[in-house]
């Protein structure tokens, strides 16, 4: 049994008892090369579904793309290439940033972390829709249970799960709601959880794009915390259903 985001694979159980075969579903874990009118960005390995959202979103973390409406088209290539076209002023490599996060998308640019933030987008999220929320997220897919290799990322805003992404980093699954938004497919004023760690470079996009609020499954680090607080953003951390570890601006978490 296989699809387009698991591949099966027989393995064999040992234990002192003895052995048995099984099968797994492993999550096929793809490399694909982000092009910018026809120019090479860079590449990294993906979930292959919800590809152009991820495409737009790795842009935006390296500072090519900087807001809604500046993409023109966006094309998955059978050649492994996710190819964005779109109206910006030039095409200049730009300054890096080497993050936490593993692999290609471990990256953020320079200008996206210094300078002032815009004013955030507004909201806020009660205990019901917390709860609502995150029991969405972690049902709206088999693949975590199946795999045990997955992120998940949503985005719930105006009383509903707008967006759901998963990816085998965590960074992909945001930078795929983060390209979302981009596209005009979903709205900024709303929460954000994710399954993954608030690391400075994931707290950093969120807050650049216009999410007020960010919540994790896990932890925050300190630099993603002091991102947080320099942004606005409300922070919340070890994020259950009855439940919020509230790090910075709780005002739009309302009770």
């Amino acid at each position: 049994m296989s699809n387009p985001v698991t591949v099966s694979h027989k393995t064999l159980i040992i234990t002192p008892e003895g052995s048995s075969e099984t099968e797994e579903l492993l999550a096929h874990e793809t490399p694909y090369t982000v092009t910018l009118n026809d120019e090479e960005i860079g590449s990294s390995m993906v979930l292959p579904v919800g590809l152009e959202e991820f495409g737009v979103g790795f842009l935006f973390g390296q500072g090519y793309i900087t807001k809604p409406g500046e993409v023109i088209e966006v094309m998955v290539c059978p050649d492994g290439r996710i190819a964005v076209y779109a109206d910006v002023d030039e095409q200049i490599r730009h300054e890096v940033i080497i993050t936490s996060g593993c692999g290609g998308t471990g990256k953020i640019s320079k200008e996206m972390l210094e300078g002032a933030f815009e004013p955030l987008q507004e909201a806020v999220i009660s205990f019901p829709e917390i709860k609502e929320f995150i029991l969405t997220v972690l049902q709206a897919s088999p693949l975590g249970p199946q795999t045990h290799c997955v992120h998940g990322c949503g985005l719930w805003a105006d009383g509903r799960l707008q967006a759901f992404y998963e990816d085998v980093g965590r960074h992909n699954a945001v930078d795929k709601v983060l390209g979302a938004i981009l596209l005009g497919r979903i709205p900024a004023n709303g929460a954000v959880y994710t399954t993954g760690r608030l690391t400075s470079d994931m707290v950093l996009k969120c807050a650049r794009i216009g999410i007020p609020i960010l919540m994790s499954r896990t932890a925050s680090s300190s630099l993603g915390l002091a991102i947080a607080k320099r942004a606005g953003a409300t922070l919340a951390a070890y994020a259950r259903p009855e439940r919020l570890n509230v790090f910075c601006h709780p005002q739009r978490i309302v009770v």
